[in-house]
């Protein structure tokens, strides 16, 4: 009996660890399964949510595109558009006075992927006819401003429809700017990694990484099926790169971050200038088309109108450009985007790059149509402190023969621009020249 009662206790202490030890098991499992579970419904939903993205945004943008080509042929056909630039101004103040008083334009976007803050739904047709508007009478703006709102707007309301949190809209905010910057410009990679970077410089949004990145593809997929050509120029005459050729580049990198300090200072000094001597918003924008105007009529070209890409395909694909082309395209963009016009200052800048790295590039005795390319992206650079983008839009536009000088470039542009920018909104979060946490915001 005392043994039957030995073994009952034994068989029982063993039943007993043989649960314990089955327990841990059972939670590492359960533990796992949850996270794996998790993981793949957030990759699921963000997959499906990226498609949607794309294809929304990447159809607006599409029609943006072919309204900007139409308007833009229009004006070519029919030069006395020009005349009436300050008409198109009243009336772009008039649309925003009324209906967009709490648009805050790209630095709104920007904002709303860090904050609270919320791009208005009427920001959407508001940026579109607005910057259709100033194409049609020939301002000297460009489209990616107009792109990054647009996208921007449509994502955020449809976050709200679809009722995701705060943290997800944020997310769904840069796809929206990636899809349209990628429609628009048929440039995916940059796409995808410019909303990841140009908000917080120094850091870098990888929770959006796969859902900007598909959105991107997407919407430049669709782009080009519906017939937006993929902006691309074909590099001529790039050289070796020896010690001679990379302190060569050195210099027009230097240059070029020089030039985009002083757009950004212009920008605003033209900006304090209007305020201070027009601050009635229908009075500041017609004075700043007659100056527009007057200023075209005494160069006698219609070159400086609209975003600039014949200069820029001029400078890259011939090595051609008039000496103060750069110049010109400056000051006409300033006076235009600061009295009141909508557009955007990225292809503009990339057209004061281009001209500016191709006058240096002869000046110096090496290629200038290397030079025009890489000056291009390092302006840029220096205007969005976006230098990992600035080198993914020079490998998509002029491909990768010219890596090594794209690259020197790109670099010592981002080095030497110091915290100027186009926006306001944006953050420098980690200092560019120690590892140093500074979140200041940009000067502009």
């Amino acid at each position: 009996m005392e043994k039957e009662e030995k073994r009952a206790v034994q068989e029982n202490g063993t039943e007993e660890r043989s649960t314990e030890e089955k327990s841990p098991l059972k939670g590492k499992l359960q533990y796992y399964s949850g996270e794996i579970q998790r993981d793949v419904t957030n990759l699921v939903k963000w997959l499906m949510l990226a498609v949607l993205v794309g294809c929304i945004v990447g159809a607006a943008s599409t029609l943006f595109s072919f309204a900007l080509k139409g308007v833009t042929n229009y004006r070519k056909e029919n030069g006395w558009m020009f005349y009436l630039l300050p008409v198109m101004g009243l009336i772009i103040v008039f649309l925003y006075e009324k209906f967009g008083k709490e648009d805050g334009g790209t630095n709104q976007v920007l904002s709303t992927v860090r904050s609270q803050d919320d791009v208005p739904i009427l920001s959407a047709p508001l940026i579109f006819i607005s910057t259709a508007l100033t194409h049609l009478a020939g301002g000297s703006a460009g489209r990616e401003g107009a792109a990054i709102q647009l996208g921007g707007s449509i994502t955020n309301q449809l976050g709200r429809w679809i009722h995701l949190d705060e943290e997800d809209r944020h997310v769904i905010v840069m796809c929206g700017m990636s899809a349209a910057f990628s429609a628009l410009f048929g440039t995916p990679m940059a796409a995808a990694v410019f909303a990841l970077e140009v908000v917080s410089v120094g850091v870098m949004y990888y929770t959006a990484l796969m859902p900007c990145m598909i959105a991107s593809l997407i919407a430049s997929g669709f782009a080009a099926g519906m017939g937006v050509t993929p902006e691309a120029f074909h590099v001529v005459d790039i050289p070796e790169l020896t010690i001679e050729t990379g302190l060569k580049m050195g210099v027009v990198a230097v240059g070029c971050a020089v030039i985009s300090i002083v757009f950004c200072m212009v920008l605003n000094g033209v900006a304090g200038a209007y305020g201070r001597y027009f601050k009635n918003p229908y009075v500041r924008v017609v004075v700043g088309a007659c100056l527009v105007i007057g200023i075209t009529l005494l160069l006698g070209t219609t070159d400086y109108m609209g975003a600039g890409a014949e200069l820029i395909e001029k400078a890259v694909e011939t090595g051609q450009v008039r000496p103060l082309d750069f110049f010109w395209k400056l000051v006409l963009t300033a006076l235009t985007m600061r009295a009141g016009f909508r557009g955007g200052e990225i292809v503009p800048s990339f057209c004061i790059g281009a001209t500016f790295g191709c006058v240096m590039g002869n000046w110096l005795g090496l290629s200038p149509s290397i030079c025009a390319a890489c000056g291009m992206a390092a302006v840029f650079c220096g205007v969005t402190n976006c230098p990992i983008t600035s080198i993914l839009i020079a490998f998509e536009m002029f491909g990768f023969k010219g890596v090594s000088f794209y690259l020197i470039a790109v670099s010592i542009s981002y080095a030497a621009s110091g915290y100027y920018g186009l926006y306001k909104d944006q953050t420098i979060v980690y200092s560019k020249y120690k590892a140093k946490y500074v979140n200041k915001p940009t000067r502009f």
